[in-house]
């Protein structure tokens, strides 16, 4: 019998109707605006820094506190979602972030801009989670939950690529504030819509909230991601590793404490289900790669290239096309073709998109970045979609906010991973190329040098201080040591999308296209309690 046939005496799960279709819509709208909200305040800053005059260290936090808010806070809402109804949690999200945008958008300090910008984290810890296991709980069906997250996918890609066009318009005709007002309108139809098309879903028997564990997976998540910032912006390698180091012994400790717990925070006993930690780790690496390579490759469009923000961003339209053309092409072939040999080979495909970066040169222009770009997209969105399918498939709808969690988790931490690490191999050996240039070295001064090898937009303000000719010298020698840097970016991205390929070939196989995997996971905690009842 092959993988898409249902035994005969199967009973067929009922089919989503065109009310629950309706609500999908609903639930891709705050996956759109998040998205784009993640790019758009970067275009934002040099308003900001005008009008409210942040210091250096403000700046970071303007930026960084609404990832840290996220990051470590999706564990507890994922459970606090289960606990209390993912639609209700979903629509104080909803309001949270609505207040928090007019904050944000009105604020006349740097002071009140980092504070609107943590409750716009906080609030998109409990919309991210909440979308996904609503989801897992309004389509029951496995083929039709599949193409749901694949336009949930899909939403959340069209947003990366609308941040750059849409910010790059509004700061042009309208005030910095205006990149955090374009969240009302999204956030009032989620509010209307919401309560009418959503229904609810939450665990009948959760438990009481463990705020300990809450306690502890906050600590561990910024802790860990604000030491690998701290390396990556180089201000002080001790702080950073004691950092991280405690994020990594408190984490130790909070997963100890939830193989203890009868009513865990984070559910380990879904990572008993080999599909589901197979799938969890995979998004974690194409994440890494994905996120660390495209801030890379946005800069070498402008920087390099010569592009606006906004042309920069039309020119990445294409592949993020082809991003949600490959969510849908994976529903449709996993039909067809085993989950397990569909992602590693939409994983290969990445890795060859990587791989074409080699050929990158500073005269190498848009086209071959966006073929570079879209081969990673098509891989990554065959493989992305149907890992998150697998991720939620493996949890009952019940706890499908855990799961979501997890799975938003993993996302987080990759990008931190990706930006942080790739971002600080792009800066060593584009410091290292630029340094080690003897036409920049001989025009201009040590000093001068130095301060240009901090970034490639540094480079070019130091090159504005100085007469046409000499300036042409130290962008071109900038602009070369920037594209050395990206391709070997490039390089480890083809390297992390290979392993993550090799694992995903081991960790799904036998992974079934149409049968939920709920069933895997029910006999994994059974298995779990078995054991902790002959042990007791």
């Amino acid at each position: 019998m092959s993988a898409a046939q249902a035994p005969p005496n199967a009973t067929a799960p009922p089919r989503a109707t065109a009310r629950t279709w309706a609500a999908l819509g609903v639930l891709a709208l705050p996956m759109l605006l998040l998205a784009i909200d993640a790019t758009v305040l970067i275009f934002a800053m040099p308003g900001i820094a005008a009008d409210l005059s942040p210091s250096a260290t403000q700046q970071l936090w303007i930026m960084d506190i609404y990832s840290f808010m996220i990051a470590g806070l999706l564990v507890t809402m994922g459970a606090v979602g289960d606990r209390i109804g993912k639609k209700r949690l979903l629509l104080i999200g909803a309001v949270l972030f609505t207040a928090a945008s007019v904050a944000g958008a009105f604020a006349t300090s740097s002071e009140q801009l980092i504070v609107a910008r943590a409750l716009l984290g906080l609030a998109g810890a409990t919309i991210m989670p909440s979308t996904l296991s609503l989801i897992r709980a309004m389509f029951i069906d496995r083929a039709q939950r599949r193409f749901a997250i694949a336009v949930w996918s899909m939403a959340g890609t069209l947003g990366a690529a609308a941040g750059p066009i849409v910010g790059g318009w509004m700061l042009e005709h309208f005030w910095w504030g205006s990149a955090f007002l374009i969240n009302i309108p999204v956030m009032v139809v989620l509010l209307v819509l919401g309560p009418v098309l959503l229904t609810e879903s939450r665990d009948p028997s959760p438990g009481s909230l463990d705020l300990v564990s809450a306690a502890m997976s906050l600590v561990a998540m910024l802790s860990a991601v604000y030491g690998l910032k701290t390396l990556v912006a180089g201000e002080g390698a001790v702080t950073g590793v004691l950092c991280v180091a405690a994020g990594l012994a408190v984490g130790a400790v909070f997963v100890r404490r939830q193989l203890r717990l009868t009513n865990p925070l984070l559910d380990v006993d879904l990572f008993r289900a080999r599909a589901f930690r197979g799938a969890v780790v995979a998004d974690l690496l194409s994440i890494f790669a994905l996120i660390g390579s495209l801030w890379a490759l946005t800069q070498y469009l402008q920087l390099v290239v010569g592009l606006s923000p906004m042309r920069a961003g039309l020119w990445l339209l294409p592949a993020m096309a082809v991003s949600a053309v490959a969510a849908f092409l994976a529903a449709a072939l996993v039909k067809r073709i085993s989950a397990a040999v569909l992602v590693t080979a939409g994983l290969l495909v990445a890795a060859v998109g990587f791989g074409l970066m080699l050929g990158l040169t500073p005269d190498s222009g848009p086209v071959p970045v966006i073929v570079a770009l879209s081969l990673v997209s098509l891989g990554g969105g065959v493989g992305m979609t149907l890992t998150n399918d697998i991720i939620m498939s493996s949890a009952p709808p019940a706890r499908a906010g855990r799961a979501a969690a997890i799975s938003e988790t993993a996302y987080e931490l990759g990008t931190a991973l990706g930006t942080a690490i790739l971002g600080s191999v792009l800066a060593a050996v584009y410091r290292s190329q630029l340094l080690g240039d003897s036409g920049a070295a001989a025009v201009v001064s040590p000093a001068q040098l130095e301060r240009a090898s901090a970034t490639i937009a540094e480079a070019f303000t130091v090159a504005d201080q100085f007469p046409a000719s000499t300036a042409e010298v130290l962008i071109t020698a900038a602009q070369a040591a920037f594209t050395d840097a990206l391709t070997t970016v490039g390089v480890l991205g083809s390297i992390i999308m290979v392993v993550a390929a090799l694992w995903t070939a081991v960790t799904l196989r036998g992974t079934s296209a149409t049968a939920d995997l709920t069933r895997q996971s029910d006999r994994a905690q059974a298995v779990s309690a078995t054991g902790s009842s002959a042990t007791g």
